[in-house]
């Protein structure tokens, strides 16, 4: 009878897994979304998952739906507005000719767009910019500019509560006052900034040493369209910042500035564009995180979240600050291993239903912000700014991005780990 009990769930761990592989390895070159929607798929197929259960996890997902959709639109209006090429000729200008200060430049542009955007704005709105200045400052290699945009969305993405949903979802209707966030998260988020822009300098250096930066980049005003655009990205951080005061959802909110940011500027263009705008963003993304909540839903039913959240409770209460060092590295890892979205989604449920003390939840989001700096596919963000470099046509490899990652997260995640629980 025991066999036959835990048969369905070894199964549908099995496919839960092997639909994160193939998220992570895409074997034939297929896009990530094809595999986590199979895998959601042979699940109702073969009878693990009813149905009904699989669209609830579906439209658990509403919030990030329309997250996505108003930054998409958002972004590639500005785009196709020449906002980025705008903000490429002022971010050559300044860097004056040296390729180590655009670097830097691109680093506290990426960490102020992280901190009041969130992370996957900086991957889906920062990516684009970043490309178009190193074409306008004609480098050869672009991708340690563009690998910025990818750390910095993780390594500042708990500065502030509305830096990275995830933060939400782990603190959920026990998210501390700003006030309370800032003095346990304030030191942790510098040291995490701080070491992966050292990191990061120091394996790049070399190619930087080697790049040219053009000076006689000519300034070009900005038309009226691009002006709206920028403005709605603007606004569009101001309502973020609010909606996360009031505690509310940021979706809805995003998705509203977006949509109407989009509408403005297709209306002073009196309608010209749209089939473009429509075309050009990057849906795919969409039925990738309505898989992983469908694989999350169905690891949920099978007991997972409670056997979680069980031994965090017990460990919390045997000693919490061992649990805090545990729980923040090991969620780190399974981060890489299964994406941030829906290993942040248990680890927020599991935090929740087992009531530990403060720190060792703070020690679990640090574990669920920085942790995906490891690999390509850690988090959501790096899977968005993965499918913005491939739309000017870079790539980079699962191994690629796991070589520079294992030098640049571990250090951070340490230091932020030791400042939060020691300091």
């Amino acid at each position: 009878m025991a066999a036959l009990t835990l048969s369905p769930n070894l199964a549908t761990w099995a496919i839960a897994a092997l639909a994160t592989l193939g998220v992570i390895v895409r074997p034939f070159s297929w896009p990530e979304a094809i595999w986590a929607v199979a895998g959601a798929l042979a699940l109702v197929v073969l009878g693990l998952m009813p149905a009904g259960t699989a669209w609830e996890g579906v439209l658990k997902g509403t919030d990030v739906y329309l997250f996505l959709v108003g930054m998409m639109l958002m972004s590639e209006v500005a785009r196709k507005e020449g906002l980025f090429d705008w903000l490429a000729g002022i971010a050559v200008r300044t860097a004056k000719g040296s390729a180590t200060r655009l670097f830097t430049l691109v680093y506290l542009v990426g960490t102020v767009v992280t901190v009041f955007l969130s992370n996957d704005a900086c991957a889906v709105v920062l990516t684009p910019a970043v490309y178009a200045a190193t074409r306008a400052a004609k480098v050869e290699n672009p991708l340690p500019y563009l690998f910025i945009c990818a750390f910095i969305a993780n390594a500042a993405s708990f500065v502030l509560p509305i830096s990275n949903p995830a933060n939400l979802v782990v603190f959920a209707e026990h998210m501390p006052p700003l006030t309370r966030w800032l003095a346990l998260f304030g030191l942790p988020s510098v040291l995490a900034i701080l070491t992966t822009y050292l990191v990061l300098r120091l394996t790049q250096n070399g190619t930087l040493k080697q790049q040219s930066v053009a000076t006689d980049v000519e300034a070009k005003a900005l038309s009226r369209t691009g002006i709206v655009a920028g403005l709605g990205i603007v606004a569009t951080g101001a309502v973020l910042i609010g909606a996360s005061a009031l505690g509310r959802d940021l979706g809805l909110p995003t998705f509203v500035a977006g949509l109407a940011t989009t509408l403005i500027v297709l209306a002073l263009r009196r309608g010209s564009g749209a089939v473009e705008v429509v075309k050009d963003v990057s849906w795919s993304v969409l039925p990738l995180v309505a898989g992983l909540f469908v694989l999350v839903e169905a690891l949920e039913k099978t007991g997972v979240l409670a056997m979680i959240a069980g031994e965090l409770q017990r460990a919390a209460a045997a000693s919490a600050t061992e649990t805090a060092w545990g729980a923040g590295a090991l969620i780190a890892i399974a981060c890489n291993l299964v994406n941030n979205l829906p290993a942040g989604l248990i680890a927020g449920a599991a935090v929740q239903t087992a009531h530990v003390p403060e720190k060792v939840a703070g020690a679990v989001l640090i574990g669920v912000d920085l942790g995906p700096n490891l690999s390509v596919t850690g988090s959501l963000a790096t899977i968005l700014w993965l499918t913005a470099i491939r739309r000017e046509g870079q790539d980079v490899s699962f191994w690629s991005f796991l070589k520079l990652g294992v030098l640049v997260m571990p250090p951070a995640l340490g230091l932020a780990l030791a400042s939060l629980l020691l300091v």
